[in-house]
């Protein structure tokens, strides 16, 4: 017996699509396929099973393909015939790539789909075990368990995740096969396309990628070219003559050291995780959040743009020197240094306009440079000086200039240690320049680590061997005059380590108007190497190159700051051009920035300033380390391992101290400076979610003291109304959420319980609780949303008061809100409602019921949680039909209406808060009221207090009241006696009440016979006359109650009212009469409220 079934092949993206069973048809022909595929198009099932198989749903473009299945001995082969498509006339014979082979074997499981991508894909099969292998061995995609259960694989855990490369949902997974079981594809080859193919030639490489550094010409080259810098040939002899050799070599390596440190931090950050670009700034926001990312990346963008200054400067000066040589000048020294100083960076800001590509090749040219010109040096400290150099106080190597060397000589007021410290130090930032273009890097997580450390031994040796070689060379004052050579062998009056070497610079020296030697020349490596202008080549390398990495970094950190939208007004710089996404607008800020400091044209001023900014820089780098790694994230798993927290910590801690030590007014500054943007983004918070090592510690905090709070036990003094709210879904109901919010934010616990009985909604739990979040952070609503799926409101919320909440942070209060639609709804809703209150009593919980009369409130715009039904009658009857509807879509159609304001949020002004304490529950009704007046808009209200006396004590109730209060130390406004409660009511009010409670009598003509207990099983929210004459005086109290109350709070803000207890004799439907009289009449929000009768108030001390 033969069988046809139905296969949908995309030829463009090679893929085969199973119909499910549901789709079987037979005796097909092509005006059938015509009118399938028709149908098919709006077939939501199909659909939905595509898109959670997540693929494709656009079906025209697939063409039906008909395969003959055999029962008897289960081989499965194409039949094609002539079918082709509605949209076109290809046969599928005449596909490319395309072939069915039969089966000869029994079919091995099947498959939802088979795929083959690239335009020299294999050929689309249905195979048998024992049928024609492919050419290319493919990937195993789908596991053992399933088809559809598919392996790991890479594509499933990247950021942005393209057709065909999601994982599929546990929805799908536990979805019953809806495919026959006879119709399958082999599982074994199955491949995914890692993209939907494009017609049209391919275009050229250079514009498919855009061009991509390894570790060597993308950190270790660019690191060591930006630490070899213009102080190296211009101040570092200088630093030499002042601190002496020995501390010039302890600045050296503490700056190495600190340099190192940060380094390891940047390698362990860079190694967990993919690195975009932004390089520092992206690690550090990424790590510690926005709120120090953000500042960090501000200045760290400014740094970069006065690094590049500084080496324009030190380029300049050379260049100005060089025309004093020769006699030339444009203006005058300083003038000439500005002039060439922007010309200069205006030919390396067009450089980088070319792009990575030719910046990078600049690069290599340089470097070559600074090779030959640092081999020239070395060379020429061996050559033996002539005469001329001796004159310049160059001697060649020698044990007495050496001795002289080691200590300090310091010269000027202001020359010391940390001087030195802050004008070296600039030298070393240039470890972060691989980091700065993280995103041009090919392995980040590779190349910043290994090139990073690689450029720091390497350099710290270069510093190191020139500081020690210079130091024993030259000395540091000489005259330049031949004429100073010693005749004879007598030494005589002579000062200086040249006496010994037959040179006297006395004079000189103490006339303190020597020209050469360490401290007086800037250029004293030029004339110590073999030929002068190989220095002067490589001042100009180091200088460029450091000037064009800092000119090429600050853009592209300050775009990556941009893009994440933290500061305003800065959007505009975000924009990328070319291939490489150049940050072109960015460059031209940083070019004009430049510029301004360039024309202070004073190296050492920009140095001191530079240090600070990059310290700052450096602290935060350390300390996003050691935080991630104390906070004991699963999430920090960095590959790079070879680092410690505590060094981390070493490292920020000495970076803030050198940073006072340096300049402490440029340290204020500094801090000034990050306090003011952190305040900023702390105070808009910016909704990004970077998974942060500031939200792993608010974890562990939080966890911390939440077990700690768990040993501590229950105070009197320490009680807070720990609220869970059933407000169903909470931007229904904002008045509920509104009036909870106000007496515990910043106070106590507040959970908004949602009992999900809608099977639709119970799908949507995951949304609505995002959605949810929102809304509570966008009404500044303190609060957690808890969804529940249960098949009543009392079973639900018997199952909430058990389970919510985390040891001592567990919900000990039940609002409600009042069901004013109890008369209009099933006696079944009733019953749940009164039942959840019995159960509330029952768990020890205090009870808080709102009612709001004219109260603004949005659930009349949706379908709300069953068991509070709409206020209005007419809408009930209009829910059911429209649940499903509206639940499925009530997170983004809530989301998207402006935030309703509502009683609770507006100023009360002097506004009475009228309490009727008419029972005395452990000093609930009384804290609520004072926690309210607490808050800014309930500030000025007057809250009153009413309780139950007689006439002949009036005085004296009030009084004790009073002192109650004081001891309490509760600053109410008045206290009132209410003398006439026993009355009788009036016989209007006390006929309205029974009217209320007419329809749910038991009448004799219900009782057909029945007996009464068995009237009242069956309907067990009747009142029954026996049970009506004994709560007839219950009764007349609580409509003389709201006499009262109508009586004496008709403006009110809010009155609170005891909640009466309910025995367990009390019939269900009297009990919601009774509350509902209770607050009728009123056009202020009432609150019924009582405690568990346990003490929340104390006026002892311990």
């Amino acid at each position: 017996m033969q069988e046809l079934f139905v296969f949908l092949v995309c030829f463009k993206e090679r893929t085969i699509v199973p119909l499910p069973k549901e789709a079987e048809v037979t005796g097909l022909n092509v005006s059938t396929v015509d009118q399938f595929l028709h149908d098919w198009r709006n077939w939501s099932p199909t659909r939905e099973i595509l898109n959670d198989l997540y693929w494709d749903t656009k079906l025209w473009p697939y063409h039906p393909v008909l395969v003959s299945t055999n029962a008897q001995n289960g081989s499965c082969a194409a039949t094609m015939g002539q079918l082709t498509s509605k949209s076109g006339d290809t046969e599928l014979n005449s596909v490319p790539g395309l072939r069915f082979t039969p089966h000869e074997d029994t079919p091995p499981p099947r498959n939802s789909h088979l795929t083959a991508h690239g335009q020299n894909a294999s050929n689309l099969q249905i195979p048998g075990s024992g049928g024609d292998s492919d050419s290319r061995q493919e990937v195993r995609r789908s596991s053992i368990y399933s088809a559809m259960d598919l392996v790991p694989q890479l594509d499933f855990y990247a950021n942005s995740l393209s057709a065909g490369h999601c994982r599929p949902t546990l929805k799908s997974l536990r979805r019953p096969t809806p495919f026959d079981d006879r119709v399958w594809v082999n599982d074994s080859a199955m491949s995914i396309p890692d993209m939907i193919e494009t017609e049209g030639p391919e275009p050229p490489a250079a514009e498919r990628a855009p061009v991509r550094f390894g570790w060597i010409v993308g950190v270790t080259v660019r690191c060591m070219l930006n630490i070899w810098g213009v102080i190296l040939f211009l101040r570092l002899s200088w630093i030499t003559s002042q601190a002496g050799i020995l501390l010039t070599c302890t600045i050296i390596l503490m700056s190495v050291v600190i340099t190192s440190i940060t380094a390891l931090s940047v390698s362990a950050i860079a190694t967990n995780g993919r690195v975009n670009s932004g390089g520092a700034y992206f690690m550090i926001s990424r790590t510690l959040g926005p709120e120090m990312g953000g500042p960090i990346g501000m200045v760290f963008s400014f740094a970069n743009a006065l690094a590049c200054a500084l080496n324009t400067v030190g380029f300049a000066e050379v260049i100005s020197g060089l025309l004093k040589e020769f006699g030339l000048s444009m203006v005058d020294e300083t003038n000439d240094v500005r002039i060439v100083g922007v010309i200069t960076v205006t030919v390396l800001l067009l450089i980088s306009l070319a792009g990575m590509e030719w910046e990078s090749k600049a690069q290599i040219l340089f470097f070559i440079v600074l090779i030959i010109s640092f081999t020239n040096y070395f060379v020429g400290t061996f050559i033996p000086p002539n005469t001329d150099k001796q004159s310049k106080g160059i001697f060649g190597y020698s044990s007495e200039v050496f001795i002289s060397n080691l200590k300090p000589d310091w010269r000027g007021k202001d020359n010391d240690f940390f001087r030195m410290f802050s004008i070296f130090f600039p030298s070393a930032i240039g470890i972060l320049s691989g980091v700065n273009i993280s995103g041009d890097l090919k392995d980040p997580a590779t190349a910043i680590p290994k090139g990073t450390l690689t450029a720091i031994f390497c350099t710290t040796l270069t510093y190191l061997g020139i500081c020690i070689t210079i130091g024993s060379v030259v000395v540091r004052d000489a005259s330049g005059n031949i004429t100073d050579a010693l005749l004879g062998n007598s030494t005589e009056g002579c000062i200086g380590p040249a006496c010994q070497l037959g040179w006297n610079f006395t004079d000189c020296i103490q006339a303190n108007n020597c020209q050469f030697g360490l401290a007086k020349e800037m250029k004293v490596l030029g004339q110590v190497s073999g030929y002068f202008y190989l220095i002067t080549a490589g001042v100009f390398a180091a200088s460029l190159s450091s000037a064009l990495g800092f000119l090429v970094s600050a853009p592209k950190v300050f775009q990556c700051l941009c893009r994440d939208n933290i500061y305003p007004y800065i959007g505009f710089f975000a924009k990328g051009y070319g291939k490489n996404d150049e940050p072109l607008r960015a460059y031209l800020l940083c070019y004009f920035i430049a510029i301004a400091f360039i024309l202070i044209a004073e190296l050492d001023r920009i140095a001191a300033l530079i240090s600070n900014f990059f310290l700052c820089s450096y602290a935060l780098i350390n300390f996003s380390c050691f935080h991630a790694s104390i906070t004991n994230s699963p999430g920090w798993r960095p590959s790079f391992h070879y680092y410690s927290k505590w060094t981390a910590l070493f490292g920020a801690t000495i970076s803030v101290v050198l940073m006072f030590a340096f300049t402490w007014w440029a340290a204020l500054v500094t801090f000034s400076i990050i306090f003011f943007l952190f305040g900023y983004v702390a105070y808009n918070k910016p909704q990004v979610n970077w998974g942060t090592s500031l939200q792993a510690s608010r974890y562990n905090i939080a966890l911390s003291y939440s077990v700690a709070l768990s040993r501590i036990e229950d105070h009197v003094k320490n009680f807070r109304p720990q609220c869970l709210v059933l407000t169903g879904p909470p931007n229904q109901r904002p008045a509920l959420v509104d009036f909870v919010g106000s007496f515990t934010k910043h106070i106590s616990l507040m959970i908004c319980g949602d009992i999900l009985m809608e099977p639709e909604r119970q799908s949507l739990v995951s949304a609505d609780t995002h959605s949810m979040a929102k809304w509570f952070n966008k009404r500044k609503v303190r609060s957690f949303y808890t969804p529940f799926s249960s098949n009543s409101l009392r079973d639900g919320t018997r199952q909430l008061m058990q389970a919510a909440g985390l040891g001592k942070m567990k919900p000990n209060t039940l609002v409600l809100g009042f069901k004013t639609s109890w008369r209009e709804g099933s006696p079944e809703g009733l019953v749940d409602y009164v039942n959840t209150i019995y159960d509330t009593f029952d768990s020890n919980y205090c009870l808080i019921l709102l009612r709001m009369m004219d109260g603004l409130d949005v659930s009349d715009h949706f379908e709300v949680n069953q068991g509070f039904e709409p206020d209005n009658p007419a809408q009930q009857e209009q829910s059911s039909n429209t649940t499903q509807e509206a639940t499925a879509d009530v997170a983004a159609e809530t989301m998207s209406l402006p935030q309703v304001k509502t009683a609770f949020q507006n100023d009360q002004g002097k506004k009475t808060i009228d309490v009727y304490w008419i029972a005395d529950d452990g000093g609930l009704t009384l804290l609520v009221p004072y926690l309210l007046t607490r808050r800014k808009n309930w500030g000025q209200s007057q809250v009153r207090v009413f309780i139950i006396g007689n006439e002949h004590n009036m005085e004296e109730g009030r009084e004790e009241m009073i002192s109650l209060l004081k001891r309490f130390r509760l600053d109410f406004h008045d206290v009132i006696v209410m003398t006439d409660s026993e009355r009788m009511p009036q016989p209007k009010n006390l006929k309205r009440f029974e009217d209320i409670v007419a329809p749910y009598r038991l009448n004799e003509e219900q009782q057909d016979g029945a007996s009464e207990s068995e009237l009242k099983t069956l309907c067990p929210w009747k009142i029954s006359d026996t049970e009506m004459e004994a709560l007839s005086t219950k009764s007349a109290t609580k409509v003389r109650l709201n006499e009262i109350i109508r009586r004496n709070s008709q403006y009110a803000a809010l009155v609170l009212v005891s909640l009466p207890v309910p025995q367990t004799d009390c019939p269900m439907a009297l009990y919601m009469a009774w509350l509902d009289v209770l607050t009728s009449g009123l056009h202020c929000p009432v609150v019924l409220i009582r405690g568990n009768q346990q003490n929340v108030l104390t006026f002892y001390c311990q």
